[in-house]
């Protein structure tokens, strides 16, 4: 009897054994099923996207269950950042950045999505008295005309900025009274202080800012745009979740806000 009841006691430790090996393993299966269904994507974006990611993420996190989680700033730096071995998932950036990135190996190329453009645009402290700066002529003067003008030496507004008044043979005479920023944030941040009298930005960075107004887009004969471009990494684990983010992003959907937001395709 004694030996009966032994081994009975046996048999049901080891079904309770057996049950809970089953259910450790069925919550490891749930898991991975979790992870597969849903990833948490690291972006690194260009300023100038910043108002349209900042719309469309929300939206495709609740559509996707993918969670993203988004870097902002210069992408001449997001470049060197990615360059020097960060890791990422998705690079918004300038077109000449992700193809730099492409030919380096860090950017698959098949993933490569231009997404949208932005005109140049002067940027004025809000109730500043607006000027005529619908042609290249009335644009040039007011520039001439202002105390201050700042400009992002390494953005890519800043860049196409510095080689509009060199073409247009003002760049000595505006020598003195610019200001040469790090970032965009800190040229509006001058134009809402009441600082810089003229700011220059895309329009896509100056429309979010509160105490910030568009004086003007720059007139057709001098316009530049600032183009972003999307890429997943080449080594994301993530590159599924990756290419529905840029998918989600240049979808015909995404353009009432790509508009709204001072973008256009």
């Amino acid at each position: 009897m004694e030996r009966e009841a032994s081994a009975e006691r046996e048999e049901i430790v080891m079904k309770r054994h057996r049950i809970v090996v089953a259910f450790v393993a069925m919550v490891v299966v749930l898991a991975h099923a979790r992870d597969g269904a849903a990833d948490q994507l690291v972006v690194l974006c260009s300023n100038g996207l910043k108002a349209v990611l900042d719309d469309l993420i929300p939206k495709f996190e609740k559509a996707t269950k993918h969670t993203v989680a988004a870097k902002y700033g210069l992408a001449a730096v997001l470049e060197q950042r990615i360059e020097g071995g960060e890791a990422f998932d998705v690079a918004f950036l300038t077109p000449a950045a992700i193809d730099n990135l492409i030919a380096h190996g860090k950017i698959s190329a098949s993933t490569r999505a231009t997404i949208a453009r932005s005109g140049l645009a002067l940027a004025v402290k809000a109730g500043t008295p607006k000027r005529d700066v619908s042609t290249a002529d009335a644009f040039k003067k007011t520039l001439l005309s202002a105390k201050s003008i700042a400009y992002a030496k390494q953005g890519a507004s800043g860049v196409a900025f510095a080689a509009l008044i060199q073409r247009l043979g003002i760049a000595d005479q505006l020598k003195a009274k610019s200001r040469l920023t790090a970032t965009g944030e800190e040229v509006s941040a001058g134009v809402v202080s009441g600082e810089i009298e003229l700011g220059v930005l895309p329009l896509s960075e100056i429309l979010p800012v509160k105490g910030e107004e568009v004086l003007a887009v720059f007139p057709s004969e001098v316009q530049s745009y600032i183009v972003m471009v999307g890429g997943v990494s080449a080594a994301s684990t993530h590159a599924s979740a990756g290419r529905e983010l840029i998918a989600y992003v240049t979808a015909p959907a995404a353009l009432t806000v790509i508009k709204a937001k001072g973008m256009e395709k």
